[in-house]
């Protein structure tokens, strides 16, 4: 009969018998770069939003990726215009719903999807837990009376 498995914890634990690999130092980004090549409005609109809303995870090494999202969407909006005014461009609409498919799994690489920050360990900050707000509703009917 085959041992039983270990648990996550006992793994992380126990660590890795494989070597570490070398940590690649990177630094963070405190100023919005430069596009690397130019954007339409839609990419240039989610280049700034990243870089305004300091999505601290991103480093330098993200950049290319980050500008390759960028041209996907400006492509998109390209092909979906197309689409919509030719009905019958089943060729474009089916390259259209594979872009599609090609930004999400970048944006998912970068970290913007809800998943890919959990799996990333950027965990959403609450503004309050229920038990804080339910406390605060209970001081505001104290007040009050």
């Amino acid at each position: 009969m085959p041992n039983p498995g270990k648990s996550a914890d006992l793994k992380q634990k126990l660590g890795s018998r494989a070597p570490a690999l070398p940590s690649l130092a990177t630094e963070a980004i405190t100023k919005v770069p430069e596009p690397l090549r130019r954007l339409e409005e839609s990419g240039l609109e989610l280049w700034n939003s990243v870089w305004s809303n300091k999505h601290t995870w991103l480093k330098s090494t993200d950049i290319q990726l980050l500008q390759i999202l960028c041209e996907q969407l400006d492509e998109r909006d390209l092909l979906r215009a197309y689409v919509l005014e030719n009905i019958e461009a089943w060729h474009e609409r089916a390259a259209l719903r594979s872009l599609d498919k090609d930004i999400r799994d970048n944006m998912t690489q970068l970290g913007f999807t809800p998943q890919a920050r959990s799996k990333l360990g950027i965990q959403e900050v609450k503004t309050q837990s229920k038990f804080e707000e339910l406390m605060a509703r209970k001081e505001q009917r104290s007040s009050q009376s």
